[in-house]
């Protein structure tokens, strides 16, 4: 394979570092975005010991029933962090008509891995159980990592319903089954050689392959939820390359995936609300797309197409 900068590797992708500037479509076929939400705070999703577990809710003002729901994952190595934090970055999803539902899940300070993810999988169950009371599709639940969050968003996403994962916290019985995931500037490999936070979430002495089963790109399968990846190429947090090889795995099993580089950005970069707005204008796009209007598109090439297209002489 023809050796290729960073930059030409995403732009050959077809995923050159992108600020939209058309409007988005909405979360549902008819719908038009919002800008105000109903919020629902620190409802108890589960219990870990003593430990309430608790998300927030934000609707759209006058959503209509069968909203698909994103499940919210903050950022913070695993040591820090809150739920809290997220309300200015769900905003633009929710004003294209999704309900976002940012969560609290224990840190590594307050339990060790894999209590991260038990409580992510919690979360997962109580917003299907409560479907109906949300609002929401229980087909359609997704979940949006950021940083640490983006690893436990991609772990969740490749082991839905795996019972070595699922935990005791929260609804039992219920599926933990997704239907999307998007992760921002994720970690995805906790091995020594590629991201020096594996000793925060793992006892000290642990092997390779305990590395490895607590890595999410490990459980990169064809099974997988349709995906989106957004990164900054200026990122030193959590470097770019992360997510590069994490793209190639999903396209080697021909999972859906979308990779969006953003041009001379660092690590966080969303934090700025126009890269908020343009990352969730994306993110809605590729749902679109996918999961609430799939649609298989033929080659290039065969004039398969509609749109376009021309009848008669």
């Amino acid at each position: 394979m023809q050796q290729m900068t960073r930059r030409g590797f995403l732009e050959t992708a077809g995923l050159a570092a992108v600020v939209p500037t058309a409007t988005a479509i909405a979360a549902q076929s008819g719908g038009s975005a919002r800008g105000s939400a109903s919020v629902e705070k620190n409802i108890v999703y589960g219990k870990a010991g003593n430990t309430d577990l608790r998300l927030d809710i934000y609707k759209p003002t006058n959503a209509s029933n069968k909203r698909m729901a994103l499940i919210h994952l903050h950022g913070g190595g695993f040591l820090r962090g809150s739920k809290d934090a997220l309300a200015d970055r769900v905003e633009p999803s929710v004003a294209l008509g999704y309900v976002a539902i940012p969560i609290q899940y224990r840190l590594a300070s307050e339990a060790k891995w894999p209590a991260q993810i038990e409580d992510v999988k919690a979360a997962i169950r109580w917003t299907r159980a409560n479907a109906s009371r949300l609002g929401v599709d229980p087909d359609r639940i997704g979940v949006v990592g950021y940083s640490a969050g983006g690893h436990l968003a991609l772990f969740s996403a490749g082991t839905c319903n795996r019972p070595e994962f699922e935990g005791k916290n929260g609804t039992p019985g219920v599926s933990t089954q997704l239907a999307s995931c998007a992760a921002y500037y994720a970690v995805t490999e906790l091995t020594p050689q590629h991201d020096g936070k594996a000793h925060v979430l793992l006892p000290d002495g642990s092997d390779a392959a305990a590395h490895r089963a607590a890595s999410p790109i490990t459980y990169v399968a064809k099974t997988s939820p349709p995906t989106v990846i957004f990164h900054g190429t200026a990122d030193v947090t959590v470097p770019i390359e992360s997510s590069e090889r994490l793209f190639k795995k999903f396209r080697e099993v021909q999972v859906p995936v979308e990779f969006h580089g953003f041009e001379g950005v660092p690590h966080a970069f969303d934090s700025n609300p126009e890269f908020a707005k343009s990352a969730a204008q994306l993110l809605d796009f590729f749902l679109d797309r996918k999961v609430l209007h799939p649609r298989t598109y033929p080659p290039f090439g065969e004039g398969g197409g509609a749109r376009g297209g021309r009848t008669g002489a």
